[in-house]
C-alpha cells in the first residue's frame, strides 16, 4: 500500500501498478493525476476521489488473478443438470466411483430451494426436467426417497405433470436406464447426415451447439440402449400404470402437427429402416463425431456434446480403452470445480478467451500502462490462440480464410464472432513488443469477421446466415435455442472492432449499422441475445454506435439513455431479471448487479452522459458495493446461454465490467477510433 495523491491510505493507482520500481511509480501517479479530466460541474471532489480508488483497487485485484501463462479465467456456473447428467453418464458406463458421487451430491443438495425444487438461475423459479434430473442423481447417490428433502422434490414433480412433462433431454436419460420407453421419444434418425446442405433441415441448419449434441444423440436413438435401472422411479409419475398418458395431435395444418405427423412417419421408417444406409449413417456420424474430437478431448469445449459423443462412441464399438474414449472421460474432469466445502461443480464450459480479452479490455482503460507486463503476457497468450484451421463455419463460407478465436482453451473447430471482435479490441490497447505479429493477427481476424457477416448486414455467433426457423420446431428441439440468427450485442462488438481499424465508412460496417438502428426496440433498448437482457444489448449497441460515428445526440442514442434512466433502480444501480425474455413485466427490472450496472454506465458514458446523475448514481452503486479486496460480489446469473432455458453465472464479469466502466468514468475513453487512427 501507498499514499495515493491525495494523501488517503489506498492501493497503487492502475497506472503506477504498472511500473518496475518505485521512481517510474511516482512519475507515473503523477502522470496519472494530472491526465484527469475535469471535474463536472457541481460534482464534489470526493466522489471523483473515491471512483479513483474503486478503480485502482479492482485493477490490482483483477492483475492478481492473472494465471502465469497469461489468461484469465472465471468459474462458469450454470444449473444442477450438468452434475447430474455427469453421474447418470459415469452410471451408464460402469465408471462411478464413491468420492466422486458424494461430492456431486453435495453440491446438488447445496442447491435445493426451500421448496424441494431446482431451479436454473438464482432467484428464479422451480425448473421441472431440473428438479427430476437432480432427483434422479441424488437417488444414484443414495438418498432415499421418503427423505424429506426427495419427497418434496417429487411430491412437486407430479404435480407438474411428472416425467411425461419434461423436456425431450432429460427422457433420453431416463430411456438409458429404461425409466422412459423409447418409442414415447421424438425420432431423430442418423440419415440426417446425408441431407445436403441446401435441404431443409440439413445438420448445418442447426446451431453449432446443437449441431454437435445432434450428431452423436442420432447414434443413441438409433441404438436404444438400456442399462439395468438401479431401483425404479413411479414416485415420479403422475399414475405410474400409465406413464405418458396420449396427447392429441395438434392440426395438420399447424406447424406443430405438420412435424407432429412426420416424427411418426420417421417412428414407423425405424422398424423398417434402408439398413445399408442406415449403418452408412452410423458410420458417417461416427467419423464426423471423431474428427471433431479436440486437442485436449473435449468435443467443442463444451460437456453436453462430450457426453453424448462419449455415449454414441462406446454405443458404435468404442471401447473404454480407446484413446479417442479415453481422452474424452479425461476431459471432462477438466471441468469440475472443487469448493472448499468438499462439493464438485461441473462447468457446462470454459471460457478463458473470453475472459482474459475482457480482463485486458477492463485493465487497459482503468489506465494500467499498454506496456504493462500483464497486458503483454496476457496479448501474447491471446495470439497463440488464434485458430488457423477451417471449421464447420466454412460450409457457409467456403474459401474464407481462417483467423478468429473461440471461447475456451481447446476449440479449433468453432471460433466465434463475438470472442475475435473482442480479442481485437483487447490486442488493440496493448504496446506490443513485437507490432507486426500483432497487426498480421488483427488483420487476419477483422478479414474472418468480415467475410462471417450475414446477408441482411449483421452478425451471428459461430455461422453466417444460420436463420432458419424449421429446427426449432422440431419435437426433438425443445431444450433451447437451436439456430444462431445474428443478435444485435454480436454485431454491436463487430462493429466496434471494425471502427476501432479505422473501418468506419466501409459499407460492410454501416450495413450493420444501419441492422442495429432498425433493431431498436421501440423502447430505446435493444434485446440481449448472449447476456441478460436489454441492458446488455443496449450497453453493448450504444458503445459500438458511437464508435461508428453515430452522434451521441442521435434520436437512437437519446432513446437508449432515457430507457436506461428509466429503468435505473432506486440504489442507483441496474438489474434485470432472467424473466424478462419470457415476460415484459420483467424487462429492465431486478436486483442491482456488478456487471449490468457497468454495461449501462458503459452506454451512458459512451453517450456523452458523463456528468448526468444516473452516472454519478450509478458510479456511486458500484463504489459503495465494491469489497475490500477490490472485487463484487454477484451471485445473480447475468450471461445466457438460450434465452430463458439456459443461464449463466460468468464469476469473472462481477471484475472486468465494473472496472471497465469505472476506468471510463475516470479517465474517460482513453481507447477510441480517433485516437488510434492518429
Amino acid at each position: 500500500m501507498t499514499a495515493t495523491t491525495d494523501g488517503s491510505t489506498g492501493a497503487l493507482p492502475p497506472r503506477a501498478a504498472a511500473a518496475t520500481d518505485s521512481t517510474t511509480a511516482q512519475s507515473t501517479t503523477a502522470q496519472s493525476t494530472t491526465a484527469q479530466p475535469p471535474l463536472p460541474e457541481g460534482e464534489a471532489p470526493g466522489a471523483l476521489a473515491a471512483a479513483e480508488r474503486a478503480t485502482a483497487l479492482a485493477a490490482e485485484h483483477l492483475l492478481s488473478r492473472q494465471d502465469e501463462q497469461g489468461w484469465w479465467k472465471g468459474d462458469l456456473e450454470t444449473n444442477v443438470t450438468m452434475d447430474a447428467e455427469d453421474l447418470l453418464l459415469r452410471q451408464f458406463l460402469g465408471v462411478q466411483d464413491e468420492e466422486t458421487t458424494r461430492a456431486a451430491a453435495l453440491y446438488i443438495r447445496s442447491e435445493q430451494r426451500p421448496d424441494g425444487t431446482w431451479a436454473t438461475f438464482l432467484g428464479g423459479p422451480g425448473e421441472l426436467s431440473t428438479t427430476i434430473e437432480a432427483y434422479v442423481a441424488l437417488r444414484l447417490a443414495g438418498d432415499a426417497p421418503g427423505a424429506p428433502h426427495m419427497a418434496a422434490a417429487s411430491a412437486w414433480i407430479r404435480e407438474q405433470g411428472g416425467i411425461a412433462a419434461s423436456r425431450v433431454f432429460t427422457r433420453i436419460w431416463l430411456a438409458l436406464f429404461g425409466w422412459w420407453k423409447w418409442e414415447d421419444l421424438p425420432e431423430l434418425p442418423p440419415e440426417i447426415m446425408f441431407l445436403p446442405k441446401w435441404f431443409p433441415l440439413n445438420l448445418y441448419d442447426f446451431g453449432q451447439w446443437a449441431r454437435q449434441t445432434i450428431v452423436p444423440l442420432t447414434v443413441v436413438s438409433a441404438k436404444r440402449p438400456v442399462r439395468p435401472a438401479p431401483f425404479p422411479l413411479d414416485e415420479l409419475h403422475t399414475d405410474p400404470a400409465r406413464p405418458n398418458p396420449p396427447r392429441p395431435l395438434a392440426p395438420a395444418v399447424s406447424w406443430d402437427g405438420a412435424f407432429q405427423r412426420l416424427d411418426k412417419a420417421l417412428h414407423h421408417y425405424r422398424r423398417f429402416p434402408l439398413r445399408r444406409l442406415r449403418r452408412l449413417a452410423l458410420n458417417q456420424a461416427a467419423r464426423w463425431i471423431v474428427e471433431r474430437q479436440e486437442n485436449d478431448g473435449c468435443w467443442g469445449g463444451i460437456q453436453p456434446p462430450a457426453v453424448y459423443s462419449i455415449i454414441a462412441l462406446h454405443l458404435l464399438g468404442y471401447d473404454l480403452d480407446h484413446p479417442v474414449l479415453r481422452e474424452g472421460l479425461k476431459s471432462l474432469d477438466r471441468f469440475a470445480v472443487r469448493r472448499e466445502d468438499g462439493s464438485r461443480m461441473i462447468e457446462a464450459c470454459q471460457s478463458p478467451v473470453w475472459d482474459t480479452c475482457l480482463a485486458t479490455i477492463a485493465l487497459a482503460d482503468a489506465g494500467v500502462a499498454p506496456d504493462h507486463p500483464a497486458l503483454v503476457k496476457a496479448a501474447d497468450w491471446m495470439l497463440d490462440e488464434q485458430i488457423d484451421r477451417t471449421g464447420d463455419w466454412a460450409v457457409r463460407r467456403p474459401g474464407l480464410t481462417p483467423g478468429g478465436w473461440a471461447f475456451e482453451f481447446h476449440n479449433d473447430t468453432y471460433p466465434d464472432i463475438d470472442d475475435t471482435a473482442e480479442v481485437v479490441l483487447a490486442l488493440k490497447r496493448v504496446r506490443h513488443p513485437d507490432p507486426a505479429r500483432v497487426e498480421t493477427a488483427v488483420r487476419r481476424a477483422a478479414r474472418w469477421n468480415l467475410g462471417m457477416q450475414s446477408k441482411n448486414g449483421a452478425w451471428g455467433a459461430f455461422d453466417a446466415d444460420n436463420t432458419s426457423t424449421l429446427p426449432n420446431r422440431l419435437p426433438f428441439c425443445d431444450f433451447g435455442e437451436v439456430v444462431d440468427p445474428p443478435s444485435a450485442d454480436v454485431t454491436a462488438h463487430v462493429v466496434e472492432m471494425l471502427a476501432f481499424l479505422g473501418e468506419r465508412h466501409d459499407p460492410r460496417t454501416r450495413r450493420g449499422v444501419d441492422w442495429l438502428l432498425g433493431e431498436q426496440e421501440e423502447s430505446g433498448a435493444w434485446f440481449g441475445r448472449w447476456g441478460v437482457n436489454y441492458v446488455y444489448g443496449t450497453g453493448s449497441v450504444v458503445p459500438a454506435l458511437v464508435a461508428a460515428g453515430i452522434p451521441a445526440s442521435h434520436p437512437a442514442v437519446r432513446r437508449a439513455v432515457r430507457w436506461l434512466e428509466g429503468v435505473q433502480n432506486d440504489d442507483g444501480g441496474w438489474g434485470e431479471d432472467l424473466r424478462s425474455y419470457r415476460d415484459s413485466e420483467w424487462i429492465g427490472r431486478g436486483t442491482s448487479t456488478a456487471s449490468q450496472t457497468a454495461w449501462a454506465l458503459m452506454a451512458l458514458l459512451a453517450a456523452d452522459e458523463r456528468e448526468g446523475k444516473a452516472v454519478e448514481r450509478g458510479v456511486a452503486w458500484l463504489v459503495d458495493t465494491q469489497r475490500a479486496d477490490g472485487s463484487w460480489d454477484e451471485p445473480h446469473f447475468t450471461g445466457t446461454g438460450f434465452p430463458w432455458d439456459f443461464s449463466i453465472n460468468y464469476h469473472l464479469y462481477r471484475q472486468v465490467f465494473p472496472l471497465t466502466a469505472l476506468g471510463r468514468y475516470v479517465h474517460g475513453e482513453l481507447f477510441t477510433p480517433d485516437r488510434l487512427e492518429a
